[in-house]
Order: structure tokens, then sequence, then C-alpha cells
């Protein structure tokens, strides 16, 4: 079990990392801006005080610290995906890493934006009162694509150290 979790943190680093260099990627070529993670801190922030849901998160009041949390939330959320991933995923996937279930499972997760996060952050269900749904659907779908990736590049270079 130690070795899932130490590669769950390998594997939702990797794959976060993945998300943030295609961030940068989308941002200076296309333009086109990422969420804002200390958007995301403030989100969680609010909870404590029963706010689950905002009409639009950036109106809702700062609070301290929110960007190291909305940092730290993003972070932790790839390791939690990753160590989902490792437990649905064949005991021997570890160690001969195939691309095709990391990718699958990447896709996947784009329901937890969609339906959770922002509906919550006030864009409602998969983006639908964002600026340009259609849009941010793609954006959506193709950062959660790229994380796949990003578990199954780091998988491979994960793989020699487990095999030996």
């Amino acid at each position: 079990m130690l070795t899932y979790l130490l590669a769950a943190v390998v594997l939702g680093v990797g794959g976060t990392l993945a998300i943030d260099l295609w961030s940068i990627l989308l941002k200076r070529s296309f333009g086109l801006p990422s969420l804002s993670y200390c958007h995301l801190g403030r989100w969680f922030l609010h909870m404590p005080s029963g706010t689950f849901v905002h009409p639009k998160i950036g109106a809702a009041s700062p609070k301290p610290g929110e960007c190291m949390v909305g940092w730290t939330a993003h972070y932790s959320i790839g390791v939690s995906l990753s160590l989902g991933f490792l437990l649905l995923a064949s005991p021997t996937w570890l160690t001969r890493p195939t691309l095709l279930p990391a990718l699958a499972f990447g896709i996947a997760t784009v329901l937890i934006p969609f339906f959770v996060m922002q509906p919550s952050l006030g864009l409602g269900i998969a983006s639908a009162r964002a600026p340009n749904p259609a849009q941010a659907r793609l954006k959506s779908l193709g950062t959660h694509t790229v994380f796949g990736l990003g578990l199954y590049l780091s998988a491979l270079a994960l793989a020699p150290w487990l095999a030996g």
C-alpha cells in the first residue's frame, strides 16, 4: 500500500504539473486564461461557514491565504485522483504503464468540474453560464486529457524504479 501512496503522489504531481504547463501554453499561445487557483482557494475557505455554491466566485469576499489554499488544493486533488486511478487500474499497470487507461481516466475526471466545481463557482453545469460555454467545455476536456497524459508519462518515469 505504501508503494501505491508514493506512486499516487508522483503521478498526481506529474499529472497536475502537466495541467499547469498546458495552461501556460494555452495562455501564451492563444490568450486563454486558466482557472484562478486563488478562486479555488476562496471557494474552499468559504465552505466552513456553510457556503458551497456562489453566484460568482470572483464576487465572493476574499479570504486570507486563498491563493496558497487554492494551489495546495489543486495539487492535492491531483494526488487524490491519481490514487483513485491506481486503485482502479490493473495491479501491473504501475510497472508496465499503458496510455489508454490513464487517458480514459483523465477524460472521465472532467465530470468533476462539469458537475461540481463549475456550478459551485457560479458558471453553471458544464460552464453553461460562461461567456463562451463551448470553449470552456473544450478547454476543460483538453485539460483533463492532459492530466491523463501526465499520469501516463509520470508512470513511465516511475516504472523503472518499481521494476528493479
